[in-house]
């Protein structure tokens, strides 16, 4: 069934359908009416997978895809234009530019934890470019999943985009097919599965993983801003978020009144019970919720620890006094976890974050230029916020993405058309003159212009 609906969509592709102007734009539209259209059923699906208030699940997926929608209809008519580039002399007369055409059949393979945004902002790149789509929604998100194919079953014909439901068994048979590329978001282990399979076939794959991202806190600071914004980006979809802060590092004087800030700006956003508020969501599954409680050292926590199975739910947690052996240290928490740790000197806590992988993000918060400068010139990292979390991927004008084993490929915007679009480099040469000088036979005049052109 699979090889089947990889088939027609590479017959589709051929018929040359999908390359004009109007197709693609048309496309963009009848996706923006749909999501509209259906907004409430979205919302409904995001709360019964994962909890989410309305307000989140349209501050943090359907409105982010809207505006990279909107973005992408208003400005898609010049990003398919040829890009003119100068041409040297030595190649006159003639013209040089860029052609962008899309690479083929893709498929996009989106994770569980930003179900319906993390499927539909590359699949409206890969549209846009003027692809035919395959999309492979997480199947631990089952209910957001039937809902994406519902709702694109409506706007497009299935040899245009399909989608494909299941789990490992359709994932595994996906990536036995040949795609001109493949765009995947989720963890590392997985990640490197699919690089694995994708490299059989030469196909070009965008990897979107995850990582410990830090969050750094020093002694300048504002304390009680930076707590609040602490604690949006952390227990954001209760901390399974791939650019959530993993852990902080906090100057060792300021620890104990940043804390006081942090509890407190938690307890306003969430309540004394926050096991009991509606708009704090829950953990995915029971594989996960019993992952997270493990990594809690109850010898250690703080504020909050409380659980509850039946619902799924975990209290926002700090963790203090956290060394590097701890079990939450040993991988990606991605759950309502913050561990502290604290030092004195920045190049501590520089030296920390370099026994890690390369993560996907890093949140600072300092007003010491020198200390900012330092963090941006020599730590390496995919992207993050200096006095904020989370906001750098909410933008539609800078490319998001990874380095290292946190991910690479870029995409949001442009970057996104880019990603599955082939650049052709173009020159057009006249028939009006053909100067000699290339041609043999060669002699020192020849030799001496050659020189002096190139």
């Amino acid at each position: 069934m699979i090889e089947e609906i990889v088939k027609k969509e590479r017959e589709y592709f051929k018929t040359g359908a999908t390359l004009s102007y109007k197709f693609r734009l048309n496309a963009l539209r009848k996706l923006k009416e749909a999501i509209i259209r259906n907004e409430k059923e979205i919302m409904n699906a995001l709360f019964l997978d994962l909890g989410k208030s309305a307000t989140e699940s349209y501050m943090c997926e359907v409105g982010m895809v809207l505006s990279e929608l909107k973005y992408a209809i208003r400005h898609l008519k010049k990003w398919i234009k040829r890009d003119r580039v100068t041409t040297p002399l030595a190649q006159f007369p003639s013209k040089s530019f860029i052609v962008k055409e899309p690479l083929g059949v893709v498929l996009v393979m989106s994770p569980w934890n930003y179900p319906f945004m993390l499927a539909i902002d590359p699949l409206i790149g890969a549209i846009g470019a003027g692809n035919c789509v395959v999309v492979k929604p997480a199947s631990y998100a089952k209910n957001t999943s039937l809902v994406i194919k519902k709702l694109l079953g409506e706007c497009f014909d299935e040899r245009y985009v399909s989608v494909v439901l299941g789990g490992r068994e359709e994932n595994s048979a996906l990536l036995e097919q040949r795609f001109d590329y493949i765009f995947f978001t989720g963890s590392v282990s997985v990640g490197k599965f699919v690089a694995e399979k994708a490299s059989k076939n030469l196909t070009p794959v965008t990897l979107e993983l995850g990582g410990k991202s830090p969050c750094v806190i020093d002694k300048t600071a504002n304390l009680k801003i930076s707590a609040r914004r602490l604690a949006f980006g952390k227990f954001l979809n209760v901390g399974q978020t791939c650019v959530a802060p993993d852990y902080l590092l906090i100057e060792k004087s300021v620890k104990e009144e940043f804390l006081k800030y942090f509890k407190a700006e938690i307890v306003k956003m969430f309540g004394e019970e926050p096991l009991k508020n509606e708009s704090y969501g829950k953990i995915i599954n029971e594989k996960h919720f019993n992952r997270i409680c493990r990594l809690i050292d109850k010898d250690k926590v703080i504020f909050g620890g409380e659980s509850d199975e039946k619902s799924q739910k975990i209290a926002p947690t700090i963790l203090d006094n956290v060394t590097l052996d701890d079990a939450c240290m040993k991988e990606e928490i991605f759950a309502p976890i913050l561990p502290v740790i604290t030092y004195e000197k920045v190049e501590e806590a520089i030296n920390i974050i370099s026994k890690f992988e390369k993560p996907l993000a890093l949140y600072l918060f300092s007003t010491d230029k020198v200390t900012i400068n330092k963090f941006l010139n020599t730590v390496p990292y995919g992207g993050g916020c200096v006095n904020d979390t989370i906001i750098h991927l909410a933008t539609t004008k800078m490319g998001f993405g990874g380095v290292g084993y946190s991910g690479y490929g870029s995409y949001h915007g442009k970057r996104s058309f880019l990603l599955f679009s082939h650049e052709k480099s173009i020159v057009k040469k006249s028939f009006s003159i053909d100067l000699p000088i290339r041609y043999q036979p060669y002699s020192k005049l020849k030799d001496k212009l050659i020189r002096k052109f190139l």
